[in-house]
């Protein structure tokens, strides 16, 4: 399973081109995607009107959504936070460390546009897809 992170989500929706939006895009009927009740929360609340996010809800309701929250994720992305600080790297939101945490518990893929992630892949192994 590859989780699209709300960075690729809100630029795909935009209709701005660039390698991760023409990967979505290009693999959206090839791979298993999905992404995180989260994701879909983030991606929700910045939309302008009511109108528009009932539309876009639908249409991320196509692909796979998975509940995050309990309190072993928090408990294991409090830690990973911890291991990564310690190691002279800060994540600058917490959504972050759920996000990457989540999908370090059950091992899926992240496509992402967001630094906070690189922390993740180089020091806990996180899987990213590199278009």
């Amino acid at each position: 399973m590859i989780i699209i992170d709300t960075t690729v989500w809100v630029d795909y929706l935009n209709g701005v081109e660039s390698p991760r939006t023409n990967w979505l895009d290009r693999e959206m009927a090839r791979q298993r995607l999905g992404l995180t009740d989260l994701i879909l929360c983030q991606v929700l609340q910045g939309l302008r009107n009511e109108e528009e996010a009932d539309k876009t809800r639908r249409q991320l309701l196509e692909f796979e959504i998975f509940s995050m929250y309990g309190i072993d994720l928090a408990v294991q992305a409090a830690k990973n936070y911890r291991t990564l600080r310690v190691r002279g790297f800060t994540v600058r939101k917490t959504v972050d460390s759920l996000i990457a945490t989540f999908c370090l518990m059950h091992d899926h893929a992240l496509l992402h546009n967001d630094r906070d992630y690189d922390y993740f892949e180089r020091e806990l192994g996180l899987q990213v897809i590199h278009p």
